[in-house]
């Protein structure tokens, strides 16, 4: 099922480079983690501390797996300390997937949802 990742920061103004430099490296990793498909970084136009991150992932396995690595959770510590409050994470699944699975479709064939 494919997914899409929404991560929200807000960074102090005087971190914005290195969040920026931090949230590159995050993403270089996350190119070659099982199950990426694609991301980009959006920076609010009125405020440049409000930052999104929006990936797309073939599963939730994939996106928990790469989101509880030790790799990716030190970058995480880092930005953690340089925002102004905790990330926010929401997770979306695209509605007419959902249907056509629900309606028998199987996109993958290892896909641990088929089934049910």
């Amino acid at each position: 099922m494919l997914i899409r990742v929404f991560i929200k920061r807000q960074v102090k103004a005087e971190n914005e480079k290195v969040v920026y430099r931090l949230l590159k490296e995050l993403r270089a990793d996350a190119m070659q983690q099982q199950g990426y498909i694609s991301g980009e970084t959006l920076i609010r136009a009125d405020d440049s501390q409000k930052i999104v991150v929006i990936s797309t992932w073939h599963s939730m396995d994939d996106w928990n797996s790469w989101k509880e690595s030790e790799q990716r959770k030190k970058i995480d510590e880092i930005l953690e300390k340089l925002q102004v409050e905790p990330t926010d994470y929401e997770v979306y699944v695209y509605s007419k997937f959902r249907m056509a699975v629900k309606t028998g479709f199987k996109a993958h064939p290892d896909d641990e949802y088929m089934d049910r």
